[in-house]
């Protein structure tokens, strides 16, 4: 850690898994779990240590100089940041994180429960992501909203479903139902939830078929 402080407010570049294309950007911040990037966007992406793979410092042209970091949206309450204090302040703010495949989602955390959080989307509504899965999150300005609809278009629905402690259990909830997991880019990864049982769970797919699949490899979980 002592290598990676020394390169708060340098341009670096980091490579993090699930992600092909590295992120560049100004280091502005670190904590025990988490640093922030400052990118050319303007925007400050959050990113768990847990899936950071390699930092090296960006070497740069005059040209490709890294804007001067604003204003980070999170103050700080605390001496250091934290992955979930993040999480606790970006309730309620739109956000856009990336969590697995080609895309990222957009919406608004709502819930932060032991192990996993609850993301609602307009798209996907109501998501069920386990922490250890987000790579990282960008939070926008108090006035934006998903897809610029105005907020009355756009309501927080939280989901009728109550929330459990840990994401093993609010698994066991959605059994008998039609769920979607990993944002549905995998066919296999669609379809009944039969059972929820020693840390793994059985899906049937549309051709019949039943899939096994181990919880710790589940990013997200929703239903259609």
């Amino acid at each position: 850690m002592g290598h990676l402080r020394s390169l708060i407010g340098q341009p670096v570049e980091l490579e993090i898994s699930g992600r092909q294309s590295p992120i560049q950007g100004t280091l502005v911040d670190l904590g025990d779990d988490i640093l922030v990037v400052h990118n050319r966007l303007q925007q400050f992406l959050y990113v768990p240590l847990l899936h950071l793979k390699t930092v090296k410092q960006a070497q740069l042209s005059e040209l490709e100089s890294m804007p001067v970091p604003g204003e980070a949206p999170f103050e700080r309450q605390a001496e250091t940041i934290s992955y979930r204090k993040i999480l606790m302040n970006a309730k309620g703010v739109f956000c856009e994180l990336y969590i697995t495949g080609s895309q990222s989602i957009h919406g608004y955390l709502t819930s932060i429960m032991n192990d996993f959080f609850v993301f609602y989307s307009p798209v996907f509504h109501t998501i069920y992501i386990p922490l250890h899965h987000l790579k990282y999150l960008i939070p926008y300005t108090t006035s934006a909203t998903p897809y610029s609809l105005r907020h009355e278009r756009f309501p927080v629905k939280p989901a009728a479903l109550t929330l459990s402690r840990t994401f093993d259990q609010q698994l066991k909830k959605l059994e008998g139902e039609f769920v979607v997991l990993d944002l549905g880019e995998n066919p296999s990864k669609i379809g009944l939830l039969r059972s929820v049982e020693n840390q793994t769970l059985d899906l049937v797919t549309a051709k019949g078929e039943t899939v096994v699949l181990h919880l710790e490899h589940i990013k997200t979980i929703h239903l259609p």
